[in-house]
């Protein structure tokens, strides 16, 4: 089953929460606009949005206020991911040229930094300071998360609490907030707000510990960038971490890492199989099935409804996903 079939009756809602993401990127600089647009078009799962919408379903349900909060998390997924490809040095994301590619290190930073603007922008229609507070906590948690995986390049000695922590603040977190400020604007219960919020954390953590056994075990065209990328550029991930109990791919890794500054594309390549077909990907995907069963925990603490199925439905699809 398609992703978008486990939620077709929001089908219309999310259509006009894409209209609103195109009105709210518009500017009159040309170049940035360009730029915006270039990343709106590129593709994505809007996933953000989806758990906004199906977390409102739980309480008093008002789209003209959950468009505003959907639309600004998404936004500030999207800026997050031109920062990304600026400081991944990475002119390919999802198989299309990234901004950086396109323009330039100064326009994608720029654009980013707009959209940024442009969330906080959207979401000053949300009359309630304790949605403020957790989008700007969400927001900083996701610059900490940044700096430490720049940090961390390179780090053959970092341990697993190091990268969870790292993903909670990267990815769980602002979909965990897309879910718990779904039920605030929909003024859900305290009781649906914890469970929701939880089930979006114990999601987020699973899907990008996904993200990182796909980087191995996808091909590229699928990927839309080089199989391995992460490693190549030096971001050390859950299935990396448990290879490296492997003393043979441990010092060849050491050996490709001596110059960061020249990494070895090509030299890296026998090691990204190794890694591929070790017990390393059995291993890191168990960690993900146990988030993924703490998610499952936390649906059935809430009621009954469509909305309640179509997360258990994604829960289940991306736990499952190859792509």
């Amino acid at each position: 089953m398609k992703l978008a079939k486990t939620y077709a009756f929001i089908k219309k809602d999310l259509s006009e929460i894409e209209d609103a993401l195109e009105k709210t990127v518009y500017a009159d600089q040309p170049v940035l606009h360009e730029a915006s647009i270039q990343l709106l078009k590129a593709g994505g799962k809007r996933l953000r949005p989806v758990f906004v919408v199906l977390a409102s379903k739980f309480g008093e349900y008002n789209l003209n206020h959950i468009k505003n909060v959907a639309s600004s998390l998404e936004l500030i997924h999207m800026a997050s991911l031109v920062h990304d490809d600026v400081i991944d040095d990475s002119n390919m994301r999802r198989g299309k040229p990234t901004v950086k590619a396109n323009w330039d290190n100064q326009v994608a930073m720029l654009t980013g930094d707009y959209i940024f603007a442009k969330a906080l922008q959207q979401f000053t229609d949300i009359d309630k300071p304790r949605a403020h507070q957790i989008l700007a906590k969400t927001m900083m948690e996701l610059t900490v998360g940044e700096i430490e995986q720049i940090k961390d390049k390179y780090n053959l000695q970092q341990d697993l609490r190091t990268y969870l922590r790292r993903i909670k603040r990267k990815t769980a977190l602002l979909i965990s907030s897309s879910c718990q400020l779904g039920a605030i604007v929909a003024n859900t219960d305290d009781h649906t707000e914890k469970a929701l919020f939880r089930y979006g954390y114990y999601m987020g953590m699973s899907y990008q510990i996904i993200d990182d056994i796909l980087d191995f075990t996808a091909s590229e065209k699928e990927l839309g960038k080089p199989a391995g990328s992460d490693l190549i550029q030096g971001n050390i991930t859950l299935p990396v971490l448990y290879a490296l109990e492997n003393n043979y791919i441990k010092k060849d890794l050491e050996k490709a890492f001596e110059n960061r500054q020249e990494v070895n594309p090509e030299r890296m390549r026998p090691i990204i199989e190794q890694i591929a077909k070790s017990d390393a990907i059995s291993q890191a995907r168990t960690v993900s099935d146990l988030y993924l069963r703490k998610a499952y925990d936390s649906l059935e603490l809430l009621p009954a409804n469509q909305a309640k199925d179509a997360l258990a439905k994604i829960a289940n699809y991306i736990g499952n996903r190859k792509l």
